[in-house]
């Protein structure tokens, strides 16, 4: 079946690469105490939309929260909402994200990554998780844009999500807006620890280090990612589903350097954004 690109790819203005912080849970949707401790992230991603040379057509997310043995992609015309999230208020299992699916941008990511090399599965029964509609409440309220989310591939390998990010990488000038959503630290136990602040400090300080090179250096940096300072103490075996997203963002970047765009400390640990192109 060939890739067909839509005709009005022509006209759209190609779209910049992020990777954004989704908070806790439903976090933005409910009270904490301090009461301010998601608000500058909430702004931040509140603003993004402002940022783009415009709407996008599309949207293609990774998230954190699936991983398959293959990349999958959702097929649905109308993806329901997955809650993956417990013990929380009631109410933030009622919450609504009513974006349409895009099962032809969904057949072509599928087809971009075999003609790659790397196997892929369309998913027509995935929902969208909270990794996926909590961020985009904030960012696009309206939920009229096309949400397709792309998996993770559960051996994590950096090299397999940077190449899956370049595979895709030509849907941006689609007008497709590609976005990784995990988080920079992703450390359960570490989370309000004092003693994690200044571990995540300096891997964050390398992180954008790395994000900010060469785009060479850059995915070689980030292929070896769990050899930067305390990228354990921030990201331990079995939780650092939340730094993959990243890598996918960065292969699709191609030759646009990144930069960091938003940056707290929250809970005690250094969280950042970040934009190519």
């Amino acid at each position: 079946m060939p890739d067909a690109t839509p005709a009005s790819a022509a006209a759209c203005v190609l779209q910049p690469v992020l990777f954004i912080p989704h908070g806790a849970g439903p976090c933005f949707f409910m009270d904490w105490s301090p009461a301010d401790t998601w608000n500058e992230m909430a702004e931040f991603l509140a603003g993004a939309a402002g940022t783009l040379p415009e709407k996008p057509r599309a949207i293609m997310l990774i998230s954190g929260h699936w991983q398959a043995p293959a990349f999958s992609v959702t097929a649905s015309a109308c993806p329901e909402l997955i809650y993956d999230y417990h013990g929380f208020p009631p109410h933030t299992y009622q919450l609504a994200y009513p974006a349409p699916g895009d099962a032809a941008l969904a057949a072509r990511m599928a087809h971009r990554l075999a003609d790659a090399g790397l196997q892929s599965a369309l998913d027509a029964e995935r929902g969208l998780d909270h990794g996926v509609f909590i961020p985009l409440k904030l960012m696009f309220p309206a939920a009229d844009i096309p949400v397709v989310q792309l998996s993770l591939r559960a051996d994590l390998d950096p090299a397999a999500h940077l190449a899956a990010g370049a595979a895709l990488a030509g849907l941006r000038a689609e007008g497709v807006l590609i976005i990784g959503s995990g988080m920079s630290f992703h450390n359960m136990r570490g989370y309000g620890d004092a003693r994690y602040t200044a571990p995540s400090e300096a891997f964050d300080e390398w992180l954008t280090d790395a994000v900010q090179a060469d785009p060479l250096q850059r995915n070689a940096s980030l292929r070896q990612w769990d050899g930067a300072p305390y990228a354990h103490h921030c990201h331990p075996p079995g939780q650092e589903e939340h730094l993959m997203p990243l890598l996918v963002a960065a292969g699709a970047a191609g030759k646009d350097r990144g930069r960091r765009i938003y940056s707290q400390q929250v809970m005690k640990t250094r969280l950042s954004a970040f934009r190519f192109g």
